[in-house]
């Protein structure tokens, strides 16, 4: 890669006009670029020259707005039989995969490569909340004021979001290629107390980096229809259902994915993007730029692979590394948090002909007598039902607590007792 040029495109969010929108990470990818021989050709692109913001503005309006300024602002790269590298933060994700997915599915794509810094890829806990309290968080992203159409596309089990991301998952191996895109996704899992909003539990949420769950970022999903037999009735006079049978059964491409160290979605001090200073003394963000490098060096299917086997084998360390986190800063006495590891599952009901069903009940049971009280205590950390769709309801599982797991302590006190696995 010494002699090759790769232009490398940062999208700033459509209602973004300021310069700082990605701190100094243009600036240090661009010197850390070159300290190994890659040549980087930063470009930027504003969405807001290209489309109003509105509350009728919907995702889709956006991605359509890349695409006139891929045309308008690299058309020259384009030309000259290249393809460019995109990063996006934030919404930023679900915009660029929205583009690909309307305008170059089919067809060689001009970008080869997507990385991603916390995408709402599966919406966010927040959305729900409404424009009006949203736009007085700071922890929002990054300050930007969203508009009621992409909130609508935020909110967890959106009808638009569950359609991008079911096509994702229903995507071949061979889409993630040289030939197709290489995507990747980066995280944090830390929170910024200093951007805690007392009113909003959702901003210090465990598994999320106070805007964006780690599991809504993540693209390794699967999809799994149940299917309901025809109720009978027994002997006895009582209707009953039998056991619900497993129908289709999806797993979206192996995605590589990346949980980066002490990073939270927004802010100065923590934030995945404008924490990041231009010094490359600054080794509190060396993570975030040599797992942004590592994607950018992605040139065969085989480099993906060695990627998404080094990500998933960072993440259990650190993951493990921040299972405890010890704050004393902002209280008067010292306060634990764990981090533990969260799943976030979709539920999309429908009747035999594929109606919505917006009033139902969902039990959730365990153990051989099927018995909801088998369930641990706290393995459901959050359920929220889509506003717009009802049907939809989305549970936000504590992974941890389910598998279970050893004692928590910080030196000898106990934090947490181990708790055995659920069967």
């Amino acid at each position: 890669m010494a002699n090759e040029i790769i232009t490398l495109v940062f999208v700033h969010g459509w209602s973004v006009t300021g310069m700082d929108t990605y701190g100094e990470l243009p600036l240090r990818i661009r010197s850390e670029g070159l300290r190994t021989g890659m040549n980087l050709n930063v470009k930027e692109i504003f969405l807001g020259r290209y489309i109003s913001f509105h509350d009728e503005v919907r995702l889709h309006d956006i991605s359509r707005a890349f695409q006139t300024a891929v045309n308008d602002q690299l058309s020259d790269v384009i030309k000259k039989g290249s393809r460019f590298m995109c990063i996006t933060h934030s919404t930023g994700g679900p915009v660029i995969r929205d583009w690909w997915h309307t305008y170059w599915q089919s067809t060689t794509c001009p970008m080869s490569h997507l990385i991603m810094l916390a995408p709402a890829n599966h919406g966010s806990s927040l959305a729900q909340l409404g424009k009006a309290r949203i736009g007085r968080m700071k922890s929002w992203f990054a300050g930007v004021e969203p508009g009621q159409g992409v909130l609508d596309w935020l909110e967890l089990g959106s009808r638009e979001g569950w359609d991008l991301n079911l096509d994702w998952i229903g995507q071949k191996d061979e889409t993630v290629s040289p030939e197709g895109i290489f995507p990747f996704v980066l995280t944090g899992q830390a929170i910024d107390r200093k951007l805690y909003d007392n009113l909003n539990s959702y901003t210090g949420e465990a598994g999320s980096d106070g805007v964006v769950r780690v599991a809504s970022a993540n693209l390794n999903s699967r999809y799994i229809t149940l299917r309901q037999p025809t109720i009978i009735k027994d002997p006895q006079g009582n209707f009953i259902s039998p056991d619900f049978s497993f129908g289709i059964v999806s797993v979206a491409p192996e995605t590589a994915f990346r949980v980066v160290r002490k990073k939270s979605h927004s802010g100065d001090d923590m934030g995945i993007m404008k924490s990041i200073l231009r010094n490359i003394s600054d080794t509190k963000s060396a993570d975030t730029i040599g797992s942004i490098l590592q994607c950018i060096k992605v040139k065969s299917r085989s480099d993906y692979e060695l990627v998404c086997k080094d990500f998933a084998g960072k993440n259990i360390e650190i993951q493990k590394e921040e299972l405890l986190e010890t704050e004393t800063d902002l209280l008067v006495f010292k306060r634990y948090f764990i981090h533990d590891r969260y799943s976030m599952v979709i539920f999309r009901v429908k009747d035999h002909t594929g109606h919505p069903v917006s009033d139902f009940d969902l039990l959730l049971t365990a153990g051989l007598n099927d018995d909801p009280n088998h369930l641990p205590e706290g393995f459901c950390a959050d359920r929220q039902r889509n506003r717009v769709n009802p049907e939809v309801i989305t549970y936000f599982f504590n992974f941890d607590v389910l598998k279970g797991f050893d004692a928590v302590k910080a030196g000898k006190k106990v934090i947490r007792p181990a708790i055995p696995p659920t069967t």
